[in-house]
């Protein structure tokens, strides 16, 4: 059975519906930055997740050709995440949408080195005959964070953020959203499958004593 980063780590991928705090390692992503409203139809957001899974599945259908990654297993492309900003705004204005800037990430696996990216660009922008320029091969390091399971329109994500912060507080901690720590979600559903009710929205906020 291919490993499932979302049921092997759940404690970073599938939180309960009640904010907790957890320290995230740190790790290796697919990057394309960008900005603007992600629901502009003709935006640079749409063609970002594009490009990403582009490179995710080249790389997890690797073993089909001649390339070998040392270390590969079968495994879930993991769900795509994204950090978000607005310049001069601690924290985001959902009513301008216009002046996000963001960076859209999917995981990669661990044994997926700087060489295997790179390799994985070259071979998407041969065979799918797209500019892969953008994307980048991009080590975070998270951190504490404070995190929550939102359900449902990601309009209505001032609710949970709140309820987020308010336990934060409780437990001692401040934000810590700066130009290099962002107000981060990780999709687990497809909005152009499921009703806006039913989608399912990991919210994390880095967070300091």
């Amino acid at each position: 059975m291919a490993f499932d980063y979302k049921k092997e780590y759940k404690e970073f991928y599938m939180p309960k519906n009640k904010p907790s705090i957890v320290k995230i390692p740190k790790t290796n992503y697919i990057a394309v930055r960008g900005k603007g409203n992600p629901n502009d139809k003709n935006g640079e957001y749409k063609s970002t997740v594009g490009l990403l899974y582009g490179v995710a599945y080249t790389i997890k259908m690797s073993y089909k050709g001649d390339y070998r990654i040392t270390g590969y297993f079968q495994y879930v492309v993991p769900p795509l995440e994204g950090f978000w900003w607005q310049e001069g705004i601690v924290g985001v204005d959902y009513t301008k949408k216009e002046d996000f800037h963001f960076i859209s990430l999917i995981r990669l696996p661990d044994f997926v080195t700087k060489k295997d990216f790179e390799w994985a660009i070259e071979e998407a922008t041969k065979k799918k005959k797209t500019d892969f320029s953008k994307v980048e091969f991009l080590t975070y390091d998270e951190g504490l964070c404070v995190q929550c399971m939102h359900n449902g329109s990601y309009d209505d994500e001032p609710i949970t953020i709140d309820l987020m912060h308010e336990y934060m507080r409780e437990n001692g901690y401040e934000l810590d959203i700066n130009d290099r720590r962002f107000h981060h979600e990780i999709y687990l559903s497809d909005p152009r499958k499921c009703d806006v009710s039913k989608l399912r929205t990991v919210i994390r906020h880095p967070i300091k004593k």
